[in-house]
């Protein structure tokens, strides 16, 4: 595992980026959804050692959290 690997420290920025964002959305609307949404995208970004994976994990993750908002979670 290459840890100076361009595409993996921009997939990792990105996605531990959206993550915080998410966070900080949940915590200031009392929703658990999006909070647990950006806390699994921080994780990821730090656990997971493939730009495509992280990529895949993350759109996967946004998903989730989209669909689980609009059914009233």
């Amino acid at each position: 595992m290459n840890l100076f690997d361009t595409k993996f420290l921009l997939a990792s920025l990105l996605w531990g980026s959206i993550g915080v964002g998410y966070c900080v959305y949940g915590k200031k609307q009392g929703e658990m959804v999006p909070l647990v949404g950006g806390l699994m995208m921080i994780a990821v970004s730090y656990f997971v050692s493939s730009a495509l994976l992280m990529s895949l994990i993350g759109i996967a993750v946004m998903v989730a959290v989209y669909l689980l908002v609009k059914r009233g979670w």
